[in-house]
């Protein structure tokens, strides 16, 4: 009976230790970041994988709010002053995605480029 038990207990822990090793790894998103300082994004030109949802951080270094707007990808965030905002975008077909901040239009502007 011991003999039983033991080999039972030894055929769960198997068991258990094959289930969590075969539990693929999470995959997390590709991150990437804009700064706004000047009222100007830098990079203006940010290259992302295509056909993959990122992370974009965007950084506002100013001491003025700004919005990151976007029509090409449907996305509006308002950064407030010195602080962070995360935006998901994608995963996007390969192209171009045009950028601007909506309170400094003229000279915050960008492109994010899907390859």
């Amino acid at each position: 009976m011991p003999d039983q038990i033991l080999r039972s207990t030894a055929r769960a822990i198997l068991c258990a230790t094959c289930c969590v090793v075969s539990i693929p790894a999470l995959a997390t998103d590709p991150e990437f970041s804009l700064l706004i300082t000047g009222h100007r994004f830098e990079p203006a030109e940010l290259r992302v994988p295509a056909n993959t949802r990122v992370k974009l951080t965007v950084q506002n270094q100013d001491a003025t709010p700004e919005e990151f707007e976007s029509h090409a990808l449907n996305r509006e965030k308002l950064i407030p002053a010195g602080s962070k905002g995360v935006i998901y975008i994608g995963p996007l077909k390969p192209g171009r995605y045009e950028y601007f901040g909506e309170f400094n239009p003229t000279s915050a502007k960008g492109v994010i480029l899907a390859e």
